[in-house]
């Protein structure tokens, strides 16, 4: 046996055996217990970074473990592979999207297997792949066919030089986040799946959610936005003719309104853009702006006096103006606002940019003053002021008494609403799912039926002109229509990504070849136990997996609602960022610290050292995990990336903790080497207690996703055996921690493992058990005080009478020398804790 491990020699030789034996396969069949551990699967850009294996790190320490204790163990890999990076790589590359992401699935599969992750790769899957997309082709059908997908028109954020619809995140700055072209507000033909059916039942389930962090969910119960408010009319004044439908959630501030706003494209907008050019080119002005929440936030609020007024519903005697504004949708709410600027933002901006009064009806301390100053509305409780009948009551009380006097007059309801909107899919793009869909002028959009899925997408397209590729297809898109035979044409439109990521969980449990799944298989498998990811996914991934678990559920393919009974979010990889002579960004591979400063490898310039961040390709402060392993070895990368910070917070890259997981797995292998004698000599009951104090943290740690305190417990015994004499107790104990390491460091157990004989594989050996009677302490530490001041400590056996703990106190030198060997005046002892001698 060499005094060093070889992890070029072991890993690969290992990985081999494992795939070979199948090790890792999930067995349907198994009468073991079920334990399903997922990670969120990879987009594939072609490269793994630290991130990625830090997170299906901590998964697969959690599956072995599992598979060590009895569990038959699931846990499957993946591609998230459609997509605007594939067809920006298309672009940019020339090459075509499918050869782009297949090249890099292969690429990153290979990195995978790499680091000796025990995954079923049996099970693995593509979103690209027709096999995998014709069936979430039969699935939209089904909602469709349910009423649970629609098609209406909507106003979209689209980029005029790419001609596609972007989705809220990828605007930036009012601009398209690829060609940098300010986003127009449109409306276009969207499929929707109806989400907003579902509004209710997804917040019940939330509190479901025990083993959730709390985060996610409040952050998704705000998307939901579930709000008690009052919908109401505002009466025209002559000679306007249309009253103005609002839904306000603060009915508390009605007595502050000052304006009622618009939607560029609201049905009275429109009207009065029709005899009014300086209206209609208002309107078009709103246009040049995207819909996102944040965007109507920090644009300027701009507005078009109607000349018109309302009457205010409890100030019959107030008129209020009617203005139509960039900053009213027509897809929220009514279409409408009730301006109240003292205590909403947006509004406070518009009515200091027109000059409209600005009432005080909430206050947080003594302020009356009607008038309200300042440019930062207040948003906060309160007390109702300057509101008649409202006055002194606080906001909930002062919302439910407009509510009821509206109910009452019969000029208002109150309603429950929710922020959350129904779910838009559609997006002009080729690297995506096709929508199953075909457009005839005499039967209308029309399902295709399961038995011509999947629609494939074609493989002869182009990208040298922006906009869809299947748009502009010569044959593709043109059919006939599967209900009358006449000439028809696809929908050449695709799904969101996030609709292929809604539901592999469920495929990863069952794959038969004619259906999505098999529904007593998924059920066997699901919820998925334990689900690891970034909390960057906490609303729209988790929350339309959510949606789509229990669509399912409605249409009756499956018996469960919530996909994932546990949620983990892990930290980031963070590490320095620097910048050269210049302020241009540079890899930590082109850097060399020399004593107290940096500087640039090629130029020998010093570099600037920035923040320690999030590794980014955009900032260069990447470390690519390939030469790491080919230096350490898969085990010390793994191992660092569990042992030097809790799993939910950031973990900064270093190369010193990269080289102390190193010498820890060197340290394992030498107490290998060395338990090969010992089988002889005494008992060690010491190493003993130790070791199954450690076999009981390490099992309780894993299973509450401590890692960092498993690798610290493990540390402590690895410590514990180096300083122990040869014994047969202390060979156990070399071999339990070979266990214990294993799920962590699996290349190296496997090769300790053959080393020190024993049978099979100790991926498929038993988790060691904790023995009770040696984790019952037979000894305390006991505090010794002289007028209340520490002086020593004393090991005594645990329950030890008072008078045998004060004996064996008062003969110690060190009390006798303090006490000048007089008698104590009074000796108090606490059992098992304290000895207090007063002298």
């Amino acid at each position: 046996m060499n005094s060093r491990f070889n992890p070029k020699a072991a890993d690969g030789r290992w990985q081999r055996l494992w795939e070979e034996r199948g090790t890792f396969r999930a067995d349907d069949s198994s009468p073991k217990p079920k334990a399903y551990v997922l990670e969120m699967f990879p987009y594939p850009s072609g490269r793994i970074h630290m991130g990625h294996v830090r997170n299906y790190t901590m998964g697969d320490v959690l599956a072995r473990a599992r598979r060590a204790q009895g569990f038959e163990v699931l846990h499957p890999m993946g591609w998230d592979a459609f997509g605007m990076p594939a067809e920006n790589a298309a672009f940019e590359k020339k090459t075509h999207p499918g050869d782009w992401t297949w090249a890099n699935i292969a690429s990153m599969r290979d990195q995978l297997k790499g680091i000796g992750f025990a995954i079923d790769w049996s099970r693995e899957l593509a979103t690209c792949d027709p096999a995998y997309y014709g069936h979430e082709q039969a699935l939209f059908l089904d909602f469709y066919e349910a009423g649970l997908v629609y098609r209406k028109e909507s106003s979209v954020n689209w980029d005029p030089v790419d001609m596609t619809v972007l989705a809220n995140e990828q605007v930036i700055d009012g601009r398209g986040w690829r060609s940098g072209a300010l986003v127009e507000r449109r409306k276009l033909s969207q499929w929707f799946l109806k989400i907003t059916a579902f509004a209710e039942d997804l917040l019940d389930g939330l509190k479901t959610l025990d083993s959730w962090p709390e985060k996610v969910r409040t952050m998704q119960e705000n998307w939901i936005g579930k709000s008690q408010g009052l919908r109401f009319s505002f009466a025209p004044n002559a000679p306007f003719a249309a009253a103005i439908e609002v839904y306000s959630t603060r009915p508390d501030t009605i007595f502050g309104a000052s304006f009622v706003a618009i939607a560029a494209d609201h049905p009275i907008a429109q009207s009065i853009a029709a005899a009014s050019p300086e209206a209609a080119a208002f309107i078009e002005r709103c246009k040049l702006g995207g819909t996102t929440a944040a965007e109507l936030d920090t644009t300027e609020k701009l507005g078009f006096d109607t000349g018109f007024t309302v009457a205010h519903p409890l100030d019959t005697g107030l008129a209020l103006p009617v203005y139509i504004a960039n900053f009213v949708l027509m897809d929220y709410g009514t279409g409408a606002v009730m301006g109240v600027p003292a205590h909403d933002q947006r509004d406070l901006d518009f009515s200091r940019k027109y000059d409209l009064s600005v009432r005080r009806v909430v206050a947080s301390g003594d302020e009356v003053d009607p008038v309200f100053a300042g440019n930062e509305a207040y948003t906060g409780p309160g007390r109702v002021v300057n509101s008649d009948f409202l006055d002194g009551l606080d906001v909930e009380g002062a919302k439910s008494e407009v509510i009821r006097r509206a109910e009452a007059g019969g000029w208002g309801q109150g309603t429950t609403v929710y922020r959350l909107r129904d779910w838009g899919v559609s997006r002009q793009r080729y690297w995506g799912t096709p929508i199953p869909v075909i457009h005839c002028e005499s039967c209308g959009p029309v399902g295709v039926p399961k038995s011509q899925l999947p629609v494939v997408l074609p493989q002869d397209v182009t990208f040298d002109i922006p906009g869809n590729p299947l748009d502009r297809h010569p044959t593709w898109k043109h059919v006939d229509c599967p209900s009358c035979g006449k000439p028809a044409v696809r929908e050449t439109d695709t799904l969101d990504t996030f609709a292929d990521s809604s539901w592999y969980f469920i495929r990863f449990a069952s794959q038969p070849q004619d259906r999505p799944f098999d529904k007593a298989v998924a059920e066997s498998w699901m919820p998925v136990g334990q689900y690891i990811g970034g909390v960057e996914h906490a609303i729209l991934h988790l929350l339309y997996a959510r949606f789509w678990t229990r669509a399912l559920q409605r249409v009756g393919q499956l018996d469960i609602a919530e996909p994932f009974a546990s949620l983990f979010t892990q930290g980031m990889v963070t590490h320095e960022t620097y910048k050269d002579a210049d302020g241009v960004w540079i890899e930590p591979a082109a850097v060399q610290r020399r004593g107290e400063s940096v500087v640039e490898i090629a130029s020998g310039r010093p570099v600037t050292v920035g923040r320690t961040e999030k590794m980014s390709k955009s900032k260069k402060n990447v470390i690519d995990p390939t030469p790491i392993l080919d230096q350490y070895g898969a085990d010390a990368v793994r191992w660092f990336m569990l042992s030097d910070s809790p799993p939910e917070r950031d973990l900064a890259w270093s190369e010193a903790g990269i080289e102390g997981a190193w010498r820890f797995v060197q340290r394992v292998w030498r107490l290998v080497d060395g338990a090969q004698g010992d089988n002889s000599g005494g008992e060690d009951l010491a190493l003993r207690r130790s070791l199954h104090k450690t076999i009981a943290g390490v099992t309780a740690d894993i299973d509450a996703l401590h890692f960092n305190k498993a690798v610290a417990r493990l540390y402590e015994l690895t410590t514990a055996i180096e300083k122990a004499a040869p014994s047969a107790d202390r060979r156990e104990a070399v071999v339990a921690l070979v266990k214990l390491v294993a799920p962590m460091v699996p290349h190296l157990a496997e090769e300790a493992w053959a080393h020190l004989g024993q049978d099979g594989l100790v991926a498929t050996a038993d988790w060691p058990k904790a023995d009770p009677a040696l984790l019952v302490e037979d000894s305390v530490t006991v505090a010794i005080q002289i007028n209340g001041k520490l002086r020593d400590t004393i090991e005594l056996p645990k329950g030890l009478a008072s008078d045998a703990v004060e004996a064996q106190v008062l003969a110690l030198d060190k009390i006798v020398r303090a006490l000048e060997g007089k008698a104590p005046r009074k000796v108090i002892v606490v059992p098992d804790r304290l000895v207090n001698l007063v002298a």
